[in-house]
């Protein structure tokens, strides 16, 4: 339960909420809540969708390519550092560009799903959870995983109300603070794929 538990945290902080539901509120605006909620709906799926490929055949694809699990480690932590960087100084994400000025038949999946809700430093990170977890941890990973997204799916259907709440203020606040746990995370993993270098010339 303790796993599922951090594993949902993770992901959840993962997929930059709060930046999502400020995105989400900027490039849905103007339509009815129906619609709001159909774009909702498109862009979670489409996300899940993307998740759970990059989960179960991340592995695969470091074998095909010749990659370490700790040289994607370090890759991924260092893009994920950026991407938090990039939240705690501006409050987006550095891979988010001008996109709610620009007009889109279905902004559902692109930009919402990607690169928004699963950008580059998003990428790297899940492809690197997916290595790890073995066995019945890639289960518990998997709902931990789909607990993040149904939980940021909650948040996109509560957005009018908590654009009321807390303001455009009060949403880049908690992007900021997002960031700072995803720094910490970016670290965690970098330090582990720096480790698991280092442990082969120890030993």
């Amino acid at each position: 339960m303790s796993l599922l538990i951090s594993t949902w945290i993770k992901f959840f902080f993962l997929f930059a909420p709060f930046f999502v539901l400020s995105m989400f509120l900027a490039l849905t605006r103007g339509e009815t809540p129906a619609a709001r909620r159909h774009v909702a709906n498109k862009s979670i799926i489409a996300a899940l969708a993307i998740s759970l490929v990059l989960m179960f055949f991340g592995g695969a694809l470091f074998d095909v390519l010749g990659i370490t699990l700790d040289s994607f480690r370090i890759g991924a932590g260092i893009l994920l550092f950026m991407s938090a960087i990039s939240l705690v100084k501006d409050g987006t994400r550095n891979h988010a560009t001008g996109m709610p000025n620009e007009e889109r038949d279905d902004v559902s999946v692109v930009p919402l799903a990607v690169p928004t809700i699963i950008g580059p430093a998003t990428i790297g990170t899940i492809l690197v959870y997916g290595a790890e977890f073995q066995g019945w941890e890639l289960v518990i990973g998997v709902m931990g995983l789909v607990g993040a997204l149904l939980t940021l799916a909650v948040l996109l259907y509560s957005s009018s109300l908590i654009e009321k709440l807390l303001g455009r203020t009060g949403l880049n606040i908690l992007s900021k603070i997002t960031g700072l746990i995803l720094a910490a995370m970016a670290a965690q993993i970098f330090m582990g794929g720096v480790m698991g270098f280092l442990q082969p010339a120890t030993s």
